[in-house]
């Protein structure tokens, strides 16, 4: 994928991972699933959003939190992706452990006709999400290729 701004720039795989971080951040701060947040965002946002990315971040993360907040419109909700049952799940991943996890899964079924804002739009709209963001059960610490052949799949 190459940068909407510079299109001689290529977007690399840590500006696609810094964006899946700051999904995951925003998400849990507002209470809302990923999905809400890339939806709401949309394509052509995420376009931008990933072009400078590289510039992003280097700015404050509860800054950036709150300019997409701001301009993007992100409502609060009630959906608390760390309220766990503590008996089940004793470590909540952080949020650079989640955008690490949807970077992988994004490369690893990244189709030939996609970008990188294609296959975040086609993962975080997928069911296995649901499954991946359930910290009860530890679908989110398995290796990359196991959640990949989950995607595929259709579910662990």
């Amino acid at each position: 994928m190459m940068n909407i701004y510079f299109p001689e720039e290529e977007i690399n795989i840590d500006d696609l991972y810094f964006i899946c971080y700051m999904i995951e951040r925003v998400a849990r701060r507002i209470h809302q699933k990923n999905k809400y947040v890339v939806n709401t965002i949309g394509q052509d946002a995420l376009k931008h959003l990933i072009s400078v990315a590289n510039v992003l971040h280097c700015e404050n993360p509860l800054q950036v939190e709150e300019d997409w907040i701001e301009e993007y419109r992100l409502q609060d909700s009630d959906f608390d992706v760390t309220k766990v049952d503590c008996e089940l799940a004793e470590i909540i991943p952080t949020p650079l452990e989640m955008g690490k996890v949807y970077k992988r899964l994004i490369v690893d079924t990244l189709q030939p006709d996609e970008d990188y804002v294609d296959g975040i739009i086609r993962v975080y709209n997928n069911d296995i999400c649901d499954v991946i963001d359930n910290y009860n059960c530890s679908a989110f610490y398995e290796p990359s290729y196991v959640i990949a052949r989950a995607y595929y799949n259709g579910g662990f």
